[in-house]
């Protein structure tokens, strides 16, 4: 047996036993549109993991990890999958700031957060959009200014996943005075707990409200909560994003096949396979999902050389399309139940929020369109688009 494979065994046995009893209701909970689900109940689920040493594996060892390698990250992201196990909620913590600290961050830095996110004691939020920057990163206004005592920030981020549950935001915030564009930005660690943010939850499509507009009024941190040099942030929020994008989505693809294996049983018992124009939609999702399946193992290649390389942006456009063409299939599936409510006064199915969150799959975690220029500008090497 390769040590991968005795991983994957190890990761199932534990899952096997670990999700029994109080943790057994949560199986299939929790995940985007749904994370209003037993968010309590997955918190706790989640420090259960964390005591038995399965939350942070790819951090290296001297910083609480197992050093686990990108195989066995695929295996543990599979098997995880597989046993339906509840959607995480450390997981801005675990996967995107974790490995910016370890990376750029001081040994104060990695000795006050890295704990606290393994352990799922603290729980992190990300302050990239702003209300009119969008998706672009270079253009947010939000401003941190130093003084005596650390650091003051002022502005509005937006769309902030998980704001009302976290303790601490990371955030880009301009420092640089009379600075444009990815010049004089910094990246700075704040708490949220205090009187200077305010969260206000967005209620959404789906009747839910797990994303919020926040707003900074001379909210402080300390001087030591800016990782990198400040006016460095540019570079350290690229990096942030290279890990959203990179080995953090590599079992998202599992969630999806769940997601379409339970759409094709549909299919079957309500006789919509019987349509050849559904059949053959079933048949391009199953093959899309290998196409994103085999640019997920491609990445493998470009993290395991330091970072993730364009592949991360091809695999954002790719899945976000993908998922989102689902929804569609999945209300053309359910025909005319889809468009009924199970009870009142907005009571959706699971078809039926997998559909209405999922047009947001091509604008978060960096819209389709930015993704589409980096991929013009950085890899082709064509002309810049004009901006203001």
């Amino acid at each position: 047996m390769s040590s991968t494979e005795k991983f994957r065994s190890e990761f199932r046995t534990w899952l096997r036993s670990g999700l029994t009893g109080e943790f057994a209701a949560l199986k299939g909970r929790g995940g985007p549109g749904r994370e209003h689900e037993a968010f309590a109940e997955r918190l706790a689920w989640e420090r259960h993991m964390a005591a038995a040493g399965w939350t942070c594996i790819g951090w290296p060892q001297e910083y609480g990890g197992r050093g686990a390698t990108l195989e066995e990250q695929v295996a543990f992201h599979e098997e995880y999958a597989l046993a339906d196990a509840p959607a995480r909620v450390g997981h801005i913590g675990e996967q995107l700031l974790g490995p910016t600290l370890i990376a750029f961050g001081t040994d104060g830095q990695r000795d006050r957060f890295l704990p606290g996110i393994r352990s799922v004691e603290e729980l992190w939020c990300q302050g990239y959009s702003e209300p009119d920057a969008g998706s672009d990163l270079a253009n947010v206004r939000t401003r941190a200014e130093r003084d005596a005592d650390g650091w003051s920030v002022t502005g509005q981020k937006i769309w902030t996943s998980l704001a009302h549950e976290s303790q601490w935001c990371f955030l880009v915030a301009r420092t640089g005075p009379g600075t444009h564009r990815h010049e004089g930005l910094s990246y700075l660690l704040v708490p949220m707990d205090q009187p200077g943010v305010e969260v206000r939850p967005i209620t959404q499509l789906t009747g839910t409200s797990e994303f919020n507009e926040v707003f900074f009024d001379a909210a402080r941190t300390g001087a030591d909560n800016v990782v990198g040099e400040p006016g460095d942030g540019w570079r350290v929020a690229m990096a942030t994003l290279g890990f959203e994008r990179g080995v953090s989505t590599l079992g998202q693809q599992v969630g999806f096949r769940r997601e379409l294996e339970e759409l094709i049983a549909l299919a079957r018992r309500n006789g919509a396979a019987g349509d050849p124009l559904i059949r053959d939609r079933l048949a391009r999702a199953w093959t899309g999902l290998e196409i994103i399946r085999f640019n997920a193992l491609r990445m493998l290649d470009g993290a395991a050389a330091g970072a993730p390389g364009p592949e991360a942006s091809i695999s954002k456009i790719y899945w976000a399309t993908w998922h989102r063409e689902l929804g569609e299939l999945a209300m053309d599936v359910c025909g005319a139940d889809g468009m009924l409510a199970d009870g009142a006064p907005y009571d959706l199915g699971d078809w039926q929020r997998l559909f209405l969150f999922s047009r947001a799959d091509t604008i978060y975690a960096g819209s389709n369109e930015i993704q589409r220029n980096i991929i013009a500008e950085r890899v082709l090497g064509l002309p810049k688009e004009a901006r203001a």
